[in-house]
């Protein structure tokens, strides 16, 4: 009988699961080689090493949070307020917001991935901050509301607080048409 095969996807797929579970310290060639149901020599027809693998899961990361991200927004086209909530959609969803949050910790012990997530949260916030190019002629204003946008998009995860007998959803609604809208200034005499 011969020894199972699987994909080198589904290597990622559980270096992915292992990352979010426990971080990068969790994924082991030898603990994913038995959630797979192989052995682990399966893995060094797809990986030199494990480094290698830990960078598969950061390319897969990228492209799922980024590229796929961006070329769904550019293919529904439409207005920019709606790409840019769709964006934000697809970016924080259930799939892809633990990974991110995951690759955000990791960030903060490992200089290569913190040069990672920079370039991918400079592309997020290069979207922003051509959907709100249009409402701000102000170049400190736009970069402003595209750092708050980002910010409460990342941030509303981690709070746990009560919000007076307003729902999450709601509060969130307010937030996102007080950055969304353009500030009206008052006429001066």
């Amino acid at each position: 009988m011969g020894t199972a095969r699987t994909t080198r996807e589904r290597w990622i797929d559980e270096g992915l699961a292992a990352l979010v579970a426990g971080g990068p310290d969790a994924v082991r060639v030898e603990v994913l080689a038995k959630r797979i149901g192989v052995t682990k020599g399966g893995f060094y027809g797809y990986f030199a090493d494990r480094q290698a693998l830990l960078d598969a899961i950061l390319d897969r990361w990228r492209a799922d949070s980024v590229d796929d991200v961006l070329a769904a927004v550019e293919r529904t086209g439409g207005e920019r307020t709606a790409q840019a909530v769709l964006a934000g959609q697809l970016t924080f969803g259930d799939k892809v917001l633990p990974i991110d949050m995951a690759v955000r910790e990791w960030a903060r012990r490992d200089v290569g991935v913190a040069e990672r997530l920079r370039d991918v949260d400079n592309q997020r916030m290069n979207l922003l901050r051509r959907v709100f190019a249009d409402r701000c002629a102000d170049e400190d204003e736009l970069e402003a509301r595209c750092l708050i946008a980002f910010s409460v998009a990342i941030g509303s995860r981690l709070l746990h607080a009560d919000h007076g007998g307003r729902s999450r959803e709601q509060v969130l609604e307010t937030v996102t048409r007080m950055i969304v809208d353009p500030v009206t200034k008052p006429e001066s005499d």
